[in-house]
């Protein structure tokens, strides 16, 4: 195949992982990287591998571990995204409760609440930044009131969480890599935090998420310290990073696409198809990783057990095989059975919410502000490899 080297740390890549994606599809769809790891570029094959049990998960945080010459990941459990069955299905459905879309739609006045305060706010601006006024405090705000968590202490943890997410990136930049050495620290951090939070709980508890989580743990084999602290950390991470990042992609997008955003604003009821093409388009979780348990076989090519095998998702949801004209946004788009929020085991548990609050988010924005425009020509990419998201948005209106 010669001459092409996939480098998932140049800038170019960065700022538009498609063309390589394509590029890869069709010349190298079952890429392994001198960096040592597989990367896989076809619909098909990730799918697969997101639906075969044998490639697993727990062997991940040992393997980055590892590769970062650490003994453990920062001393917390890990959590019930890194880890298999039996465990995973134990924790999946202690915290499942919390997301199911009936408790979800039941958000849905005070999700429409946050959004019109924030546009609210910046009405008489006639400007802000998408990202900083609007879809970052979205989902903070929500998981924070789920949780419980005060809101108030959303500065705090913010920098832990922008560390904690880049060191999704651990395993690629090396063990002493900075990027290592700040997630790890942040874990600490965020591990501390919510130790005092649940002292606090324990001795008070109220109807929040956080309470509901310690009366499990209370209960005993159903949570362990590790595990709450884990899933709390998980909770509120996960619970906002990728929120913001769909917001601010799916706002880009339709500013790039007049014609796609003038249709949505003709047809506010499409928005649930359209956010499911925001979503495909452009997603926030670019790959995920897997390590198989024992020796397999993809599209002929043999893995063995213990190599690391990177999905990638972004890749995955523009694959011609499977979408039609797929660097075409069509908010109209039929059958669109996107991979943005993963698919098997680990189908994203935030799912339900992710889509309540993006569609409320984006909908009512456009809405209401029917000469957005892009005040910017290069928006800014965070550095990130997992993550697709931008750092900031500034629009006028």
């Amino acid at each position: 195949m010669g001459e092409f080297f996939f480098n998932p740390m140049d800038p170019e890549f960065v700022a538009d992982p498609y063309p390589t994606y394509h590029r890869l599809r069709a010349e190298d769809p079952v890429h392994k990287s001198p960096l040592g790891f597989w990367v896989l570029t076809r619909y098909e094959d990730v799918v697969a591998v997101l639906r075969d049990h044998r490639f697993a998960k727990e062997a991940i945080a040992a393997f980055v571990a590892q590769k970062l010459g650490v003994e453990t990941m920062a001393g917390i459990g890990i959590s019930m995204l890194d880890r298999d069955p039996p465990d995973h299905t134990r924790l999946r459905s202690l915290v499942s409760k919390a997301f199911t879309p009936r408790v979800v739609d039941g958000l849905r006045p005070r999700i429409q609440e946050i959004v019109d305060g924030l546009l609210d706010r910046a009405e008489d601006r006639h400007a802000m930044d998408v990202i900083e006024d609007f879809a970052y405090p979205i989902p903070v705000i929500v998981i924070c009131e789920m949780l419980g968590v005060p809101v108030d202490d959303h500065e705090r943890f913010r920098g832990w969480s922008l560390d904690l997410a880049r060191g999704l990136d651990a395993a690629m930049l090396g063990p002493q890599s900075e990027v290592a050495l700040r997630s790890m620290t942040a874990r600490r951090a965020l591990a501390d935090y919510f130790r005092e939070l649940i002292a606090e709980r324990r001795n008070a508890p109220r109807a929040d998420l956080l309470s509901a989580l310690i009366t499990a743990e209370e209960a005993g084999d159903k949570l362990s310290e590790h595990e709450l602290l884990a899933t709390c950390i998980l909770l509120l991470v996960a619970g906002h990073e990728t929120t913001v990042n769909l917001l601010g992609n799916g706002t880009l997008a339709l500013l790039r696409h007049p014609s796609e955003l003038r249709r949505l604003r003709e047809n506010p009821g499409m928005i649930g198809g359209a956010f499911e093409e925001l979503l495909r388009f452009d997603g926030p979780v670019q790959r995920t990783a897997r390590i198989p348990s024992v020796d397999a076989v993809i599209a002929g090519h043999k893995i063995e057990a213990g190599e690391m095998v990177m999905p990638f998702i972004g890749a995955a949801d523009r694959d011609p095989a499977h979408f039609p004209d797929p660097d075409r946004l069509d908010l109209a788009r039929a059958d669109n059975r996107h991979v943005a929020f993963g698919m098997g085991i680990h189908f994203c548990l935030g799912a339900p919410l992710a889509r309540l609050e993006g569609q409320l988010a984006i909908n009512t924005m456009v809405h209401r502000f029917p000469n957005l425009a892009l005040a910017t020509d290069r928006p800014q990419y965070r550095q990130s490899l997992t993550l697709r998201g931008l750092t900031s948005l500034p629009v006028t209106f």
